[in-house]
C-alpha cells in the first residue's frame, strides 16, 4: 500500500520497519510485559496551573462524581475538539446502576485516559511511539506508531482506539462534500457556521509539541495508528483547559498541577476522599475521583454507547 493510500503523509524515508524488524521489536515488547469546543471560557491561570513547559509540573484531573449528572457534554466536547473518528470516544461517560428495584443506586462515571505514571502502554510500545510527554502526560507520536496495538492490549482502562479507516472517510461530521453542501443544507458550510474552522482543519492539530517536538495532538492524522485522550495538549500549552473540563456545565471536571499543593485539584484531594480506577494494578493513574465510590463488579451499564466496562462484567 502506498503512503498516499494509507493516509500517512510526510513520513521521512527510512522510518518504515521491515517485517523482520517488527517481529524482533515485538519480541522485546513481550519480554518487557504485555501487561472545546474552542471556547476558552476558563483559562489555566487558575491557582497552581501553568501553561508553560516545566518538568516540575505534573498535570492531572479530579472528577467530582457528586456533581456529574451524566449529560455527556464532555464526550461531545472531546469529539468535536479532537476530531475523533466515528465510534471512537477518548472521553466516555458510563451510566451505571447497582441493586434491584426498588433499591437501585445509579452513578455516572466519566473516563478519560488515566495518563498513568506507570503506564503499561508505554512499557509495551516496541517503537517508543507511546511515551511520557512534558508534564507527565502520556502521548502518542503519530509519525512513529506502527499500529501494532500492543498498547490496546496492555491498557486495563480500554481508552485506546485504532484508526481503521482513512481519516477523510471516517469523519464524525459531514462538514463538506464534493458539491459543497453543508451539514445543515445546501450551500457552503461556512454560511451556517459563521466561518468557523471545522475540527479536521484545526491548525493546532498539525503543530508539534513538547521538548522533542512530536506530532501528538488531535486525531485523524493517519490510517493504522492508535489514538487516545491527550489531555488536549494543544490547548493546555496555550493556557486553556482541556475541552472536556472547559465545557462541563456543572464543573464536575477539574484539571491542574498535582505537584502544587495550592492548586485547585490538590485542594480538592485534601478536602475530599478520593479513589482511582484499578489502582491496585500499580499503574498510578493521574485521574482521581471524589464524591463517590469505586464501581463494583456488580454494576450494570445502562443507556450505553459502548459495552466496554473495563473493571467488571456487563450484564
Amino acid at each position: 500500500m502506498t503512503e498516499a493510500a494509507s493516509g500517512r503523509k510526510g513520513k521521512e524515508p527510512g522510518r518504515r520497519l521491515s517485517r523482520r524488524d517488527f517481529l524482533r521489536l515485538g519480541g522485546v515488547a513481550a519480554a518487557v510485559g504485555t501487561v472545546g469546543l474552542l471556547t476558552g471560557k476558563r483559562i489555566l491561570g487558575a491557582p497552581g496551573v501553568e501553561s508553560t513547559i516545566d518538568s516540575k509540573v505534573k498535570y492531572g484531573m479530579v472528577i467530582d462524581l457528586e456533581r456529574c449528572v451524566g449529560c455527556r457534554s464532555c464526550m461531545e466536547a472531546c469529539k468535536v475538539e479532537n476530531n475523533t473518528p466515528k465510534a471512537s470516544f477518548w472521553m466516555y461517560v458510563f451510566r451505571l446502576e447497582e441493586g434491584t428495584y426498588p433499591n437501585v443506586r445509579t452513578q455516572s462515571l466519566p473516563r478519560p485516559c488515566m495518563h498513568c505514571d506507570n503506564a503499561p502502554c508505554v512499557k509495551v510500545c516496541p517503537v517508543g511511539a507511546r511515551h511520557y510527554g512534558d508534564n507527565g502526560v502520556v502521548l502518542t507520536n503519530f509519525e512513529t506508531c506502527i499500529g501494532c496495538r500492543y498498547c490496546m492490549t496492555a491498557c486495563p482502562y480500554s481508552v485506546n482506539s485504532f484508526n481503521w479507516k482513512h481519516p477523510k472517510d471516517n469523519q464524525y461530521y459531514d462538514w463538506k462534500n464534493d458539491e459543497g453542501a453543508g451539514v445543515y443544507g445546501e450551500g457552503s458550510v461556512n454560511t451556517y457556521l459563521d466561518n468557523a474552522i471545522p475540527p479536521y482543519e484545526n491548525p493546532d492539530h498539525d503543530k508539534r509539541y513538547g521538548s522533542e517536538q512530536r506530532l501528538v495532538a488531535g486525531s485523524g492524522h493517519y490510517l493504522g495508528v492508535v489514538e487516545k485522550c491527550t489531555f488536549c495538549v494543544h490547548r493546555v500549552t496555550k493556557g486553556l483547559l482541556p475541552a472536556c473540563v472547559d465545557n462541563c456545565p456543572v464543573r464536575a471536571l477539574h484539571f491542574g498541577d498535582l505537584n502544587d499543593p495550592d492548586s485547585e485539584i490538590s485542594q480538592l484531594l485534601v478536602k475530599k476522599r478520593s479513589f482511582r480506577l484499578l489502582e491496585e494494578l500499580g499503574t498510578e493513574p493521574k485521574v482521581y475521583y471524589v464524591g463517590g465510590t469505586p464501581p463494583s463488579e456488580a454494576v450494570r451499564q445502562f443507556d450505553s454507547i459502548s459495552r466496554e466496562v473495563p473493571w467488571g462484567r456487563v450484564r
